[in-house]
Order: C-alpha cells, then structure tokens, then sequence
C-alpha cells in the first residue's frame, strides 16, 4: 500500500505526528509493535503518575490527623494500585485507538523495518511480512531501559521501569540505582508505600540537572521521609544468588555491601535503533542516536526521525513537538525551530520538581550578570493552608535586560505552575512584567510574582 506519510512507532511522538498529518490531509499509516501510545503512556509518564496518585493519596490518609480529621489505620493494597495504574494506561491506550480512527489513520500492527525506495516491511504476530511505501517516513521507535555492564537486568531480581510498575508484591527493601525522575519518582512511590529504600548516585546531587538549590532541597526533604540517598556513589556489582540480592556499594570511605529484596536500575534509556533497516537504507547514526537535521530530516531524503532516537531531551513532550514541527514543515508551512533552552522538566515526586532554562551557575558560567530572586513555599498562605510549605521558586534574571534566564521550582503542584515561565520565556517577558502580572491570591502561583519581586527588591511577604 502507498501512502503519503507512515510513522514508524506510536508513542508521543509517533500518534501526535500522525494525527497532525492527517489534519494537514495527508494519507497517514502508523506502524506499532505492541500497544498504541508506547512507553510513555503504557509503561512511562501516564501509569507513573497513577502509582505516585494512590501514593499521595496513602500519604494524605496517613496525615489525615494534621488536618483535623480522625481516620482508622490504612493500609495499601498493592496488587489494586498496580491494577489501577493498568487499568489508567490501558484507558489511556483505548483513547489514542479513538483518534487513529477519528482521523482516519490506518494502524499497521507489527515490526517495523525500513528498506531503500521510502518502503516498510512490516512483520505482523504471524510472521507474515507486507510492504508498505510512502512520500515520507518518520521515525518514532522511542527508547528503552539501558543497562550497564556491571549490572544486567534478570527481570526478576534487577530489573527497568517497566517490571517496577508490575511487581506482584510489594517488596521490603529496594535498592534503586539513579536518581534522575525515573528513580525518583519511584523512590517516592515504594518509600510511601512502606518499602525501605536506597537510592545510589554516582554524582555529587541526586536529580543532577536540577539547580543545586533544589537538589539539596530535595534530598532533605526525601531523607526525613525515609529514603537512605547515597551520593557519590556507585554499584559495582549485584549478587542474586541468594534469596535476596547484595549490591556492593562504592563509596568515599570504601566498599559498602547493601541487601535488598530487589534492585530497580533507572540510570537512563537507550535508543531503539537496532534492527530497524537504519543500515539499509543508509542512514547516519553517533554515539546510538540518529543524525537529523533542524526539521528532523535524515541524511537519506524522505527518511525522519524524532524523539528519543535523536540528540536532545528524551521527554515526551519534546517528542510531540518535534514531530509536529516535522510534519508541518513537510507540508511547506512556515515552521520554526524548536528552542531546545526552552524545554520544562518535570520530577513527580512530593515534593514535586520543575525547571525550565538556565541553572544559576550555568547562567554564571555563561557571563551573565545575574538578579536571583527566591521565595519560600513557607511564606505562602495557600501552601500553609493546604500543609504544604516545603519548597520554593528561584528566578533567574539576566540583570541588563531583564530577561528571565531560568526558573526553578520544588513544591507541591509545582510541575502545573512551570508552564507559566515557558510562556514568558517564550514570550520574551521582563521580570517588572511578571511582578506587575497580577496573580490569584492565594494560590501556590503567586508565589512566581513573588520571586521575581525579590530579585529586584520589591517582594512583599517575606
């Protein structure tokens, strides 16, 4: 079959594409392996955020006291959590089926693989292999757990992401060995839970992108919830002979041997790019990504790639635009670039973590003349009716012209409140513009103007 457009791989990257061209009107198929919507909504963004819900909401019964409120003892049910979580993703996955067939997509299920001459072999459950052409290809397999040599994943004992949202059990004690969002959030999660857990990082800050304010301030916060976090840090090798699992721990002071039921490996992804016909047809790959141009084009014309397959962001959201702006650009709309210093990051944890541009030292580091304005969630009367004061906002200012730099953010909600300095920086607003913003009072938002006053001297409540 010849199409104008098929999107190889139907994560968020993948069916937005997909939906975008064929609101452009072009004939667009779209080629999944296993489950509309990918990782990230089957086994990433979406059924996290329903395991981190049913924690927050164990968390809440727990305090219910703080709030004047007497209830009897809680107890999880973790086999309904996972379910719940599944259930989320598997509504989730039913919804993208419903806009495949609103916008009239054809849904190849199968292997996808490229050939020369803009073709796709597909190779369904059968093994039954059907090839498909089009005008242009757009490449969208996404990414999976890495795993690092002194630490192979049995799928039992150690295991990625996607065994930690499904175990059967709620295990006592887990080691999990890197503490970006992934391994965060489910530190959180299990540690809410009732599970004792050890977080290994092998850098000085656990979430390591972060502003270092706000590293510290999260591990703080995570240490006096539970969580044994060890920074400077490495696992050198896991012993599963046992019953359990005996991780042999670096540190500063020595060798430090760890037992725990489990060990969770979040220390990053690596891309899907074997055995998907790159080779083939010839496309350029370095250092397992591949190499595209500013709108997202191979070196092979009519061949694209987007997503966690290429350098920059491996986030969902980054995805989503990156495919758009690709497929809009095949249409000969005028597209801009994406500015990849504009892109919000988001940690699920409580409290929870937003940033967005430039950390302070990198904005030294850069030259800038900074104005750095702070203000504590302590200060917040919203944040101390709703008995979360923990946490804060930081704005960066570049001190000549008032642009804002960056923003950073740990607190509760905070991952909702960043789309707020995305749009100023994106609209290029002054930091008096933000202060003479008017914000809801009281709200946990306000708490951005309030930053930017301080900066520049003029902040009210603190």
């Amino acid at each position: 079959m010849k199409y104008d457009v098929i999107v190889v791989g139907s994560g968020p990257g993948g069916y937005v594409t997909a939906i975008r061209a064929s609101q452009l009107g072009f004939k667009t198929a779209v080629v999944e392996k296993e489950n509309l919507g990918g990782v990230c909504l089957n086994w990433g963004c979406i059924p996290t955020k329903a395991l981190i819900k049913s924690a927050n909401v164990f968390e809440y019964i727990q305090h219910a006291n703080d709030y004047g409120i007497e209830v009897e003892k809680a107890t999880p049910n973790f086999s309904a959590i996972v379910n719940r979580s599944r259930d989320v993703a598997g509504g989730m996955s039913k919804g993208v089926q419903f806009l495949m067939k609103k916008n009239k997509i054809d849904v190849i299920e199968g292997v996808g693989k490229l050939k020369a001459g803009k073709k796709v072999d597909v190779t369904d459950a059968e093994g039954k292999v059907s090839e498909y052409s089009a005008d242009h290809i757009i490449i969208a397999t996404g990414a999976r757990s890495r795993e690092l040599p002194n630490l192979p994943l049995d799928g039992e004992k150690v295991f990625g992401y996607r065994k930690a949202m499904t175990l059967e059990k709620l295990p006592k004690k887990m080691i999990i060995v890197g503490s970006g969002a992934i391994g965060i959030e489910f530190a959180y999660v299990y540690n809410a839970l009732g599970t004792e857990v050890t977080v290994v990082e092998f850098l000085p800050t656990i979430v390591p992108l972060e502003d270092e304010e706000v590293s510290k301030q999260l591990g703080r916060s995570l240490k006096k919830q539970g969580i044994k976090i060890m920074t400077n840090s490495s696992v050198e090798k896991v012993d599963i002979s046992g019953k359990g699992v005996k991780a042999t721990v670096k540190t500063k002071r020595g060798e430090e041997i760890i037992e725990a039921d489990v060990v969770l490996s979040a220390v990053g992804i690596t891309s899907n790019i074997e055995n998907i016909g790159l080779e083939d047809v010839g496309i350029v790959t370095d250092k397992g990504k591949v190499l595209v141009n500013d709108f997202y084009e191979t070196n092979i014309p009519g061949y694209y790639a987007i997503g966690d397959l290429i350098p920059g962001p491996a986030l969902a959201h980054v995805a989503s635009a990156e495919g758009i702006t690709c497929i809009e650009k095949i249409k000969g709309m005028d597209v801009e670039t994406i500015d990849y210093s504009n892109i919000p990051g988001c940690t699920y944890c409580s409290p929870e973590v937003a940033s967005v541009g430039m950390t302070e030292k990198a904005a030294k580091e850069a030259g800038y003349e900074v104005k750095v304005g702070k203000f504590p969630f302590s200060a917040s009367g919203k944040a101390s009716a709703a008995g979360a004061k923990e946490g804060f906002v930081k704005l960066i200012f570049d001190a000549k012209y008032g642009e804002l730099l960056g923003g950073h953010m740990i607190g509760a909600n905070v991952t909702e409140m960043v789309a707020e300095l995305v749009a100023v920086r994106k609209l290029e607003t002054t930091g008096h513009e933000i202060i003479k913003a008017i914000h809801p009072h009281p709200t946990m938002s306000e708490a951005i103007m309030e930053a930017a006053a301080a900066a520049y001297g003029e902040v009210i409540h603190i």
